[in-house]
């Protein structure tokens, strides 16, 4: 990693290296806002019914974002004491995890319901994302030889679903997201696995690539596998949250750097 500097990023800063490896959510869509929506929309519900302490906005930074979804719901539970089964054969219960079952695998499920209902209505990418992915196009259409590639590394299994209603499929050759991170036995972010699964899909290692991320584990993440270069997009988190947690510099929004 760079030292961090309070100097303002440059798409130069991505250019010297040979991949630059996006998280998803709040940082090339805005579907952060959707998720954050569902979450609240499942966990207010659930700690009521409980009797537990309410949910907040500052529940899903603490515990949910960047995370892959059942390590989500376990360490929100456990700020809360609540110990649940992970799915119906944990529980002793036959037939398929359905949304009314109060387990992990549960609960998971009726978030994701509640996600893909708000998703039906479209999504744009970030004007500011789009221009980012505009200008690493056109420099590589312009200087192939020294072309700098794009993968996504999300923990969201319905990555694919958003690039595609987002428009950004074609950009992005490899994509890592919940689902290759549960078949291939990934730890999830703040762990480094799936973003060192990412560079190495491009026959790159870590030192090689830079990670971009909105979320304190994604920028951990980033950080624990020793990448090039960590840049946070503050889109909630706080700027000195992302700084705190290792990125080597922090933005409002993708399109200042071009």
């Amino acid at each position: 990693m760079v030292t961090q500097s309070a100097d303002t990023p440059t798409l130069q800063d991505l250019l010297k290296f040979k991949v630059v490896l996006f998280d998803l959510d709040g940082v090339l869509t805005p579907t952060a806002t959707l998720h954050q929506q569902a979450w609240a929309t499942m966990f207010q519900a659930f700690l009521a019914e409980r009797g537990e302490r309410a949910y907040t906005d500052q529940d899903y930074f603490d515990y949910l974002d960047g995370r892959r979804r059942d390590e989500a719901i376990q360490a929100l539970l456990e700020s809360r004491g609540i110990s649940l089964p992970y799915d119906r054969a944990d529980a002793g219960l036959d037939g398929d995890d359905n949304p009314t079952d109060n387990t992990i695998t549960g609960l998971g499920l009726r978030k994701n319901r509640d996600f893909l209902d708000l998703l039906k209505r479209g999504m744009d990418p970030y004007p500011g994302s789009l221009q980012l992915l505009h200008a690493m196009k056109d420099h590589n259409e312009s200087h192939s030889s020294d072309a700098v590639q794009m993968g996504v590394v999300s923990s969201s299994k319905n990555t694919p679903r958003v690039l595609e209603s987002a428009g950004l499929t074609d950009y992005f050759p490899h994509v890592v997201d919940g689902t290759i991170a549960e078949e291939k036995k990934l730890k999830g972010k703040p762990a480094p696995d799936t973003y060192v699964y990412g560079a190495e899909l491009f026959g790159l290692t870590p030192a090689d690539a830079v990670v971009v991320e909105d979320a304190t584990s994604g920028v951990a993440a980033g950080c624990a596998g020793e990448f090039g270069y960590v840049l946070g997009v503050n889109r909630g988190a706080g700027k000195d949250a992302l700084l705190k947690a290792g990125a080597d510099a922090v933005v409002d929004d993708l399109g200042e750097l071009v």
